[in-house]
Order: structure tokens, then C-alpha cells, then sequence
């Protein structure tokens, strides 16, 4: 047996942060000698973890340097995180070598950084929490496997192994072997999120799949790839993932959370509640769940338990926009204006630039017969997206209760052009022309909206009585009948004895 010597540095070559254009490299190169009970793969995949990190190390003492970090609490195994996070590793050199009785690898890792982003980087990653904190405990493990395999390899050298030793050391190089694998295919997976979003889904899947196949109970890249498949709207395949996770490690809250989240968009809702519910006993203070259950009660009609959600949200992080405009909406179905449109104000003045709070507030005013507000509000919508087409068409039902039908019809025609298949523009523009007595018009428009709409009631009316009052009975009594057929009768009842003729 070839005695297995300690792993040897014979030299480490570093490039000090050489900068071309933007990209800063290091490189480390190393000798990993092996034998005994260790495999040439083993040691290669030991070998490689270890120059990477070492790589990194060096690199790290850069990144501390930068103002963004300076500025922020992170002690040491933070910065190897931050810094595997923001930069890219890989073996650039491998050759075999001998050297007397023992024989390994000899191979050169570079690391590079491109600069340019580096500020911006490490913001979204210091932002990320959760990203940040997987890829430090990758760092963790892998310290300790690295640990672990030096003692392995002292063992290893022992004389007067049995057999029955030497295959059971071989088992735990192998097991610690693909359990790196796993890291750094993880690590891999990791460096495609830009902060925001992940560059290439398609690899990232790849990525974690083998991290996977290599460590079966990889918490991070279960979570990871659950989280992927959601966004990708493969919400089954995300479910199987936080399915995996949730066994792992069962009181992790945010693996229920993602998994409520996928459930709510599989439209799974009572599931989707148990989720976010149990998300809430792990961790009381995240407002989100609370935020999501109340969007889901709200859905199933619960309205007082969405409300109470929403107030749990809102004491939690009392500076979100959104939760206040989703339980105004709530208020202004109950008809409690009052109370909505104290949630539409917070919410605007919280985000000045919340074009949905100042539309719902509108149509609130609009309710309260505040027209002026109301018109004010949906101006502001507007002039923040000029495209907003339910702004035109509820200011333009404000002008109808004003009688001020030329804005009317203006309005409803620039909602029209927005959104031509909206069948409520169309009538309520023939609702203004029937008022100018533009009977054409009005006939037109009321044409388009059954045709959009066949199952309106009110349509078939409004244009039967226009027939009706133009001498058309038969086109008159026809839409009367429909009406009633649809459940609004009145129209019929008025003229059924002279429409029982045709």
C-alpha cells in the first residue's frame, strides 16, 4: 500500500487582483497527493474544493475592502459567502505528478470578479438574506468536510490496516467526495442568480439536479430548485420540491411559505392555507403570510378573516403600500368607505406612484357620490399610466352622473381604444348617446356590447327601449324578451300586452 502523504501545498500563486478592463482574477495552484484508501476522484474532487476555497479566501480580503461591506455588520464566514456569491470559480489546469513513492494531481483554479458590478452585487446579495445564508452554510460544510477529510487521510497513512479498515475509509472518502460534489454543483447553480432573478432557469435546474443525485438530503437545493420550478409556473414539480425540503428540515418557515405560494397558484387553497397558517406558528412575525392568507380569504369570501390578516400585515411592517390598498378594496366591498378610503390614503402616501390605490379610491368616491374627489383621483391614475383604461371608463361613468355627457363619451372612446373588447365601455357610451338622443350611435354601441356580451340583461333593455322608441317593435319586443329571459323583466312587463302582437 503507498503510504498516503498529508495534503501538501508545494506552491500557491496569486495574481495580485490583476484587473483586465473589469475582471479581477486570482489564481491558486496546488498538488494534492493520494493513495491508500483515497480514489483518484476523490482526491481531485477534495483537491479542487480545497483551492477554490483557499481562492476565495484571498479574494475575500478584496471584497472586505469595499464600502458596501464596511458599512455593514458580517463577520468572517459572511465575507466567504459574499464572496463566492459575486464570483466565478474554475479549474483552469490539471496534470497528474509522481514524486517518489507518491503520485496526485497538480491543479491551477482561477477565480474572477468583473468590478463593475461588484458594488451592485453585493448589495442584492447583502439584501438577500436567504441566499446569503445558503451559500454560507455551503461554506460551513464544506469546511467541515474538508476537515473531515484530513483525518481521513491520517488514518489513511496508518500502518497495519486491515482490509475491512481500509474499505470502510475508502467509504467515507466516497461519501465526503459527493458530498463536495453536491456543493459545488450548488455553488454552480448559485453564481447564475444576478440578485434579482436567475440568468439561465435551464442550467440552474441542471445544476441542482446533480447536487442532488449527489446528496439526497440537500436542504438548499431542494429549496432552491422549488423555487425555480415556481417561477417557472411548474407549480407540481415546485410542491414535490418543498415536499423534499419540508422532510429535511420540517421547521423551516419559509419552505411552508413557498410551498402555500405554489398551492395558492394551483388554486389548492385550502392547502394553500394550512401552508401559510403553519408558516405563521413557526414564525409570527412574517407579515407575508399573513398578507397571503388574507388574499386567500378574501378570494373564499372571508372577508372579516382577510381584514384581520391584513391587520397583522400592516403591524408588521406598517410602511407596506400594497397590504393597505388590498384591505381598502376589502372595506369599499363592505361598504365601509369610510375605512377604504383612510387604506387608499396611506397607501398613496406611502407610494405616491400607487396608480391602483388612487383608481380604487376614485371608484370609492364615486360610491359616495364625491364626484369631484372621484375625478381627481382618476385624473391622477391616468396622468401615471395613460393606458389605464378602467380610469377613462369609471371617470367617464362620474361625468354621466354630472350630465356632462361629452366627457362621457370622450372617455368611454379612449377606453374603447385601450380595451375594445370590454363590453361595459360600449354600453355605457350608448347610454350617453340614448341621453343626446343619437339613437344610431347608441344602437351601434349597444350592438357591440351584446355581441361581447350576449348574457347582459340590461343591454338587451337599454336597446329595446331605443327600438321601441323608433317604432321598431318586432327589433323592440324581440330585446325585451330577452331581457326578461335574463332576469330583468320590467321593460317587458310595461309593453308585453302590445308586444304579444309580434
Amino acid at each position: 500500500m503507498r503510504i498516503f502523504k498529508q495534503f501538501i501545498l508545494s506552491f500557491i500563486t496569486f495574481l495580485p487582483l490583476v484587473a483586465h478592463a473589469e475582471i479581477k482574477t486570482v489564481t491558486h495552484t496546488l498538488k494534492q497527493p493520494f493513495g491508500g484508501s483515497q480514489s483518484p476522484d476523490d482526491a481531485r474532487t477534495a483537491a479542487i474544493a480545497r483551492a477554490k476555497r483557499e481562492a476565495l479566501e484571498k479574494f475575500g480580503t478584496y471584497i472586505e475592502s469595499t464600502t458596501i461591506v464596511k458599512n455593514s455588520q458580517v463577520d468572517s464566514d459572511d465575507i466567504l459567502a459574499l464572496t463566492a456569491g459575486v464570483t466565478k470559480a474554475e479549474v483552469i489546469k490539471q496534470k497528474n505528478f509522481a514524486d517518489g513513492d507518491a503520485f496526485g494531481i497538480e491543479l491551477t483554479v482561477m477565480v474572477e470578479l468583473d468590478s463593475a458590478v461588484l458594488e451592485e452585487s453585493l448589495k442584492r446579495l447583502l439584501e438577500d438574506r436567504r441566499h446569503l445564508q445558503d451559500l454560507k452554510h455551503a461554506r460551513e460544510r464544506e469546511k467541515k468536510l474538508l476537515a473531515q477529510i484530513a483525518e481521513l487521510q491520517k488514518e489513511s497513512q496508518l500502518k497495519g490496516n486491515t482490509d475491512q479498515q481500509s474499505a470502510k475509509l475508502k467509504r467515507k472518502f466516497q461519501h465526503a467526495s459527493q458530498e463536495l460534489l453536491a456543493i459545488m454543483y450548488f455553488d454552480k447553480a448559485a453564481a447564475l442568480w444576478d440578485g434579482k432573478n436567475f440568468i439561465d432557469t435551464t442550467n440552474v435546474i441542471v445544476f441542482l439536479t446533480k447536487a442532488i443525485s449527489y446528496n439526497e438530503n440537500y436542504f438548499e437545493a431542494y429549496f432552491l430548485r422549488a423555487l425555480v420550478y415556481h417561477d417557472l409556473k411548474q407549480s407540481d414539480l415546485a410542491i414535490l420540491d418543498f415536499n423534499q425540503a419540508i422532510r429535511i428540515k420540517p421547521d423551516d418557515f419559509l419552505t411552508y411559505f413557498g410551498r402555500g405560494m405554489a398551492y395558492a397558484h394551483l388554486n389548492k387553497r385550502d392547502h394553500a392555507i394550512e401552508d401559510f397558517t403553519q408558516t405563521i406558528k413557526l414564525n409570527p412575525e412574517y407579515s407575508s403570510a399573513y398578507f397571503q392568507r388574507g388574499s386567500i380569504n378574501d378570494i373564499l369570501g372571508e372577508s372579516e378573516k382577510a381584514i384581520a390578516d391584513y391587520n397583522q400585515a400592516i403591524r408588521l411592517t406598517p410602511n407596506d403600500a400594497l397590504a393597505y390598498r388590498t384591505r381598502g378594496m376589502i372595506y369599499s366591498d363592505l361598504k365601509r368607505y369610510d375605512l377604504a378610503i383612510e387604506d387608499y390614503g396611506q397607501a398613496i402616501r406611502l407610494n405616491q406612484g400607487d396608480t391602483e390605490a388612487y383608481f380604487h379610491r376614485g371608484k370609492t368616491y364615486v360610491e359616495l357620490q364625491r364626484l369631484d374627489r372621484a375625478i381627481a383621483d382618476f385624473n391622477h391614475a391616468i396622468r401615471l399610466d395613460p393606458n389605464y383604461a378602467r380610469a377613462y371608463r369609471y371617470r367617464g361613468l362620474a361625468y354621466y352622473d354630472l350630465k356632462q355627457f361629452d366627457s362621457v363619451i370622450a372617455d368611454l372612446s379612449q377606453a374603447i381604444r385601450i380595451d375594445p373588447k370590454n363590453a361595459a365601455s360600449y354600453f355605457n357610451r350608448g347610454n350617453a348617446y340614448k341621453f343626446l338622443n343619437m339613437t344610431d350611435q347608441a344602437t351601434a354601441d349597444y350592438d357591440e356590447a351584446i355581441r361581447l356580451d350576449p348574457k347582459d340583461a340590461l343591454y338587451y333593455n337599454n336597446r329595446g327601449a331605443i327600438y321601441l322608441s323608433t317604432y321598431s317593435w318586432v327589433k323592440g319586443c324581440a330585446d325585451m324578451k330577452a331581457a326578461c329571459s335574463l332576469g330583468k323583466c320590467n321593460g317587458y312587463e310595461s309593453t308585453k300586452k302590445m308586444c304579444s302582437r309580434y
